[in-house]
């Protein structure tokens, strides 16, 4: 039997409250999905002006991150012509990001959750999923 650690809603929104605070204070508004440990929506939030196409991609971003356990960045830099893990963008219908802006959620070394951001560059997408997670351990 397992005894599995997740995010639950009130976590999603002190994460989504630090990544929109950071994303306020860059002036990008952004799409911010938390997922649980498994890569399941949990929370979402398109700000003002987020841009409608990143929807997607941030819930894709919140679920690699999850679910493989693996900031999405680090799967770009593995994902480039010739590395390892080349054309695995297009594993499980497309859904594996390989962008950065998606980071697992870590508590105690284990992987609780997932937080994906979109609509800005990904160093911006993933300084605002940064904040969100700095924000929740805070709490801790």
């Amino acid at each position: 039997m397992l005894t599995i650690r997740r995010l639950d809603l009130n976590d999603a929104r002190i994460l989504l409250q630090g990544a929109r605070a950071r994303a306020a204070e860059i002036g990008v508004p952004m799409c911010i999905a938390i997922t649980d440990e498994s890569g399941q929506l949990i929370a979402f939030e398109r700000m003002d002006g987020g841009k409608v196409t990143s929807a997607t991609i941030a819930i894709d971003k919140a679920f690699t991150a999850a679910a493989a356990k693996k900031a999405t960045h680090e799967y770009g830099e593995s994902s480039q012509p010739g590395a390892p893990a080349y054309g695995i963008a297009s594993a499980i219908q497309g859904r594996l990001m390989v962008v950065g802006g998606g980071l697992p959620v870590i508590v105690a070394a284990e992987v609780v959750g997932g937080i994906g951001v979109s609509s800005g560059t990904p160093a911006q997408d993933r300084d605002v999923a940064q904040a969100g997670i700095d924000a929740f351990l805070a709490t801790l």
